[in-house]
């Protein structure tokens, strides 16, 4: 199994543990002319009288050497398909998730920090051989 694809099917396993349900396996989005695919759209019903809670969600391995350019990557696909989600599914939370090593190692810089507030990224942190989700950051 290639590297990427773990990863991939470690956070789709860890969403279904948490009784996500998949609904789109990439969720493609088209705005305008421009054809956008998410990893994955999801839902959770939350309760009745409040009806349903979807998700969006982008995952990184950050398998590159450069973190960085990995980060500056993975940020403008967040914003580019946060902004399509806004006009095409206005009711979808999009979040960005991330491993928890390179959390761990890299989002917890300054300079990560103040670029996810800014940015006003909202993080999945998995756990890939565990197949868990270690944390969900608003």
């Amino acid at each position: 199994m290639a590297a990427q694809a773990k990863f991939h099917d470690a956070v789709k396993r860890a969403l279904i543990k948490e009784e996500w349900t998949i609904t789109h396996d990439p969720l493609s989005l088209q705005f305008g002319i421009v054809d956008l695919y998410v990893d994955w759209g999801a839902e959770k019903l939350i309760a009745a009288q409040k009806g349903t809670q979807k998700i969006a969600v982008e995952i990184k391995s950050f398998l590159s050497p450069s973190l960085i350019s990995t980060y500056h990557s993975a940020l403008g696909q967040f914003l580019n398909y946060r902004l399509a989600l806004r006009s095409e599914e206005p009711d979808r939370t999009l979040y960005l998730a991330v491993p928890m090593d390179t959390y761990e190692a890299f989002f917890k810089l300054e300079f990560t920090q103040l670029s996810i507030q800014e940015n006003n990224l909202k993080l999945i942190v998995y756990h890939a051989d565990r197949e868990v989700i270690v944390e969900w950051k608003e």
